[in-house]
């Protein structure tokens, strides 16, 4: 079974960074590119970025775009979030997924282009 693993959340005073990583395990697959969701206590799960392997295209959700940045490592399927000025509206449990399905060559900002999901790594950002 394909699998993704997210690891580097944490608690963080606002103003400070995290780095988030989510790697493949399991079943290898190809995938075509990959993006960060995340979903607070009570909210419906928000677009954070995405990347895509074939164009290197990024996007962002545009309060975060400055702030965060996505980018990919050599490995297969291994995406990473670096977040700074982190702030107590950021908590939320982080998701990565992989779209292994579509091959679209623009990041997607909808959970329904992605068919792989991880199962989170929770961020808390102190005031």
């Amino acid at each position: 079974q394909a699998q993704l693993v997210e690891s580097g959340g944490g608690m963080v005073q606002a103003g400070g960074s995290l780095r988030l990583s989510c790697a493949s395990s399991g079943r290898t697959f190809r995938s075509y590119g990959m993006a960060w969701f995340r979903q607070a206590p009570g909210k419906e799960r928000e677009f954070v970025a995405a990347i895509r392997w074939s164009t290197g295209r990024t996007d962002y959700t545009a309060s975060m775009k400055g702030r965060f940045t996505i980018s990919r490592d050599n490995a297969p399927n291994t995406v990473y979030l670096q977040m700074n000025s982190l702030q107590p509206e950021d908590t939320a449990v982080y998701y990565c997924a992989a779209d292994t399905t579509y091959g679209l060559s623009d990041p997607k900002a909808t959970p329904v282009w992605y068919d792989v999901w991880g199962q989170g790594t929770q961020v808390t950002v102190s005031s």
